[in-house]
């Protein structure tokens, strides 16, 4: 008797922590269904309408196979892709170097290294591109005053279709490095150093040292890094926004953009819907890429 009375309390305990836990996880769990899955599914069902301020029509896949007849959203993806390869690893190589660079040295230098790099992460988008703005300016620019400094002639970097894709993966880059150094510095301090120091009375080169031991050992940050990077890279928004609208002649346009155009400047909410959706398929085959190919060195 004495026995089942115990597991009738361990039950009743159980089941009372387990009604807790629960009721405290509600109000989260409640906004992330409100916010976050609700609006996934309605903008999948939304992408089966011709939806707009005065229509509401089924038309299955129609918006799909427009997007992939529209010679714009072809623009779009294949800049948001070039944003990508270039962006991603620059990010990755910059943040690697420059945490290698200061993760030795003293803690107040080491500190003010990452609060100078992470500053344009924190700064507010508006601030970012005013500044470069300023930078880019055909006439009172100063990237036009040091480049003619060596005989280049002024250039409208941000209306040239040559240059404002470039222009745009500069600033997308040093916003992008921030978290990705304090990352690396953080990760660089758990590498045992009696590794490295192993290597080096077997004279390991510096590049057998890096490849070896420390590029391994980074694996579970380089998986996140590279994950998180991407995604971000895809969802460029902003940038396009304040600073070029997609132009000039959609040398700019992002597939994010594009969503943002068809829903609030031609009000076709049912293509922009389309698009989301797409997005959101090419994203996640991408992660489930980069997952198996980086995540298999990776230990949890």
């Amino acid at each position: 008797m004495a026995a089942t009375s115990l597991k009738l309390k361990s039950r009743r305990r159980f089941k009372k922590e387990w009604i807790t836990s629960y009721l405290f996880l509600l109000p989260a769990l409640a906004f992330f269904i409100m916010f976050v899955v609700y609006p996934m599914i309605h903008g999948i069902y939304i992408s089966f309408f011709d939806y707009s301020l005065t229509n509401f029509k089924f038309v299955g896949l129609q918006n799909f196979k427009e997007l992939l007849q529209s010679s714009n959203f072809h623009q779009s993806v294949i800049n948001t892709v070039v944003l990508v390869l270039v962006a991603v690893p620059v990010v990755i190589a910059f943040s690697i170097f420059v945490a290698m660079t200061i993760y030795k040295k003293k803690e107040w230098l080491r500190s003010l290294f990452r609060g100078i790099f992470y500053l344009p992460a924190v700064t507010s988008v508006v601030s970012v591109t005013v500044v470069w703005n300023w930078i880019y300016h055909p006439n009172f620019g100063i990237l036009n005053y040091l480049t003619g400094l060596v005989g280049m002639k002024p250039m409208f970097w941000l209306g040239d279709p040559k240059t404002a894709l470039m222009a745009i993966t500069v600033i997308l880059i040093t916003t992008s490095v921030g978290q990705p150094i304090i990352l690396y510095v953080a990760a660089l301090g758990n590498i045992p150093i009696s590794y490295i120091e192993a290597a080096q009375l077997d004279r390991a080169s510096s590049g057998q040292i890096f490849t070896k031991i420390i590029w391994p050992m980074l694996m579970p940050t380089n998986l996140y890094v590279i994950v998180i990077t991407t995604i971000n890279t895809f969802q460029c928004f902003s940038l396009i926004q304040l600073l070029t609208s997609g132009g000039p002649l959609y040398k700019t346009s992002t597939v994010m953009y594009s969503v943002y155009e068809q829903a609030f400047s031609f009000g076709n909410f049912g293509m922009a819907s389309a698009m989301g959706v797409m997005l959101a398929v090419i994203i996640g085959a991408i992660s489930i890429i980069q997952f198996k190919f980086f995540g298999s060195d990776v230990e949890y």
